[in-house]
């Protein structure tokens, strides 16, 4: 059962990221957007399904108006069938953001939240997703398998939807969803919403488990719910949880006081904790991954524990140390870092070696984007070749493809060495 469990996150991979050849500048590995896709029962036979776009302020570009500062894009949303051979429908709309401040655009914890509804028949479609830039003229795409769940039996469960807050407009209750599904699990609940189809009265019982990456059940409560004759909207918080760092699975049954199960949804989400970046999922790999900032000591003193919570608690405190503002939750030096990181892994990775361990991803990581590359890759008389040059260090690098597949190698006569090697803010 576990190993079905997990072939969801497949189906339900939702994060876009800027994807950029051209790195000779600051490298754009920010997330671009989350979506999130969640079926209901519908009015007729046919599911509702509800598609959400969140869209962080510092992904798009932002104009100076005399209202401010405003940035514009357009969202497509195309449906296929499982195959990708027939479009079954598509949306398309505009949206716009206005922000009165420049501070306002640059703050990641800011974002426009889209959404449309589709009605489809229960089954598995490709969903094809593209956001388009107005002022900046790019374009970012992502293509997902998704399930539109079946309601004909009851009772029955929609799929899950996590909150990441309830609020009041114009005197009406809404829920603002969490897109992302990265929750902060040292301070905030693991709040959900689904619903419950049934066509009678009566008491059941639902039971929440949370499994982590490695299909471990790591926490199990049950709540008893009473369910009218129709849609039951149900509310829930897990508070307390303390998870590890990473990608964990929330499974919700359905059942009855004999134990009978009559319908169960998963949802995925990344537990994280508070200043550590969002894309950050793999906590013993991010500690080795310090090795062109931290000192070795410092970095003896974080892994010599074997209590997992104590061994993060040292992490966080070693970034905080680096925070030019540490008043605040957002820690520029440790986004960056990371940001670099990724990066590297996602544009140096060989058939040998993760990017971040790759002699391009070390100086990249340590001194950031050069100020230009000179690609040699098809030199007759020599192996390929790339030239970084650093204008404000007065500094540049050579690396050699020696084996023809890719992995470049600081030639010896540019070394990288004493003051540079430093990570450069």
């Amino acid at each position: 059962m576990k190993k079905q469990l997990f072939i969801c996150l497949v189906l339900y991979s939702v994060i876009a990221f800027a994807q950029d050849d051209n790195f000779s500048r600051i490298p754009d590995n920010k997330v671009k957007y989350y979506q999130d896709f969640m079926s209901f029962k519908g009015e007729t036979d046919k599911a509702r399904l509800d598609y959400f776009i969140h869209v962080p302020y510092n992904a798009v570009q932002f104009v100076k108006t005399g209202q401010g500062f405003e940035a514009a894009y357009t969202v497509t949303v195309s449906v296929f069938d499982e195959e990708k051979k027939n479009l079954i429908t598509e949306k398309i709309w505009n949206e716009k953001i206005i922000a009165i401040s420049y501070e306002l655009t640059n703050s990641p914890e800011n974002f426009n939240l889209g959404h449309r509804s589709f009605e489809l028949t229960p089954g598995i479609y490709s969903v094809k997703t593209s956001l388009f830039d107005k002022d900046s003229k790019n374009e970012y795409n992502s293509e997902n398998k998704v399930i539109v769940k079946q309601f004909f039996t009851v009772p029955s469960i929609s799929d899950i939807m996590l909150i990441a807050r309830k609020t009041v407009v114009e005197g009406s209750s809404k829920i603002i969803p969490n897109v992302s599904r990265s929750v902060v699990t040292d301070r905030d609940p693991l709040s959900t919403f689904f619903e419950v189809y049934s066509d009678t009265v009566s008491n059941l019982f639902v039971d929440y488990e949370i499994f982590d990456e490695k299909e471990t059940s790591i926490y199990k409560t049950t709540t008893e719910v009473e369910v009218k004759a129709g849609n039951n909207q149900i509310f829930n918080n897990i508070d307390s949880l303390n998870l590890d760092l990473g990608k964990n699975l929330l499974k919700i049954t359905l059942r009855d006081s004999s134990g009978k199960e009559y319908d169960s949804s998963v949802k995925s989400f990344m537990s994280r904790w508070v200043g550590v970046p969002i894309t950050l999922t793999d906590l013993d790999k991010a500690i080795e991954q310090m090795v062109y900032l931290a000192a070795p000591e410092d970095l003896a003193f974080i892994k010599d524990t074997e209590i997992r919570m104590e061994k993060a608690k040292r992490f966080v405190a070693f970034w905080k140390r680096q925070d030019p503002n540490p008043s605040d939750e957002y820690n520029p030096v440790f986004n960056e870092y990371y940001n670099r990181v990724a990066y590297a892994n996602q544009n140096f990775t060989s058939y040998s070696l993760d990017g971040w361990r790759s002699d391009r991803g070390m100086v990249m990581i340590i001194l950031g984007a050069p100020d230009n590359i000179d690609r040699h890759p098809f030199e007759y008389y020599a192996k390929p070749y790339e030239v970084w040059q650093y204008y404000n260090l007065n500094k540049q690098f050579i690396f050699v493809d020696y084996t023809g597949f890719g992995d470049y190698r600081l030639d010896p006569s540019t070394p990288l060495y004493g003051d540079l090697y430093r990570f450069r803010y």
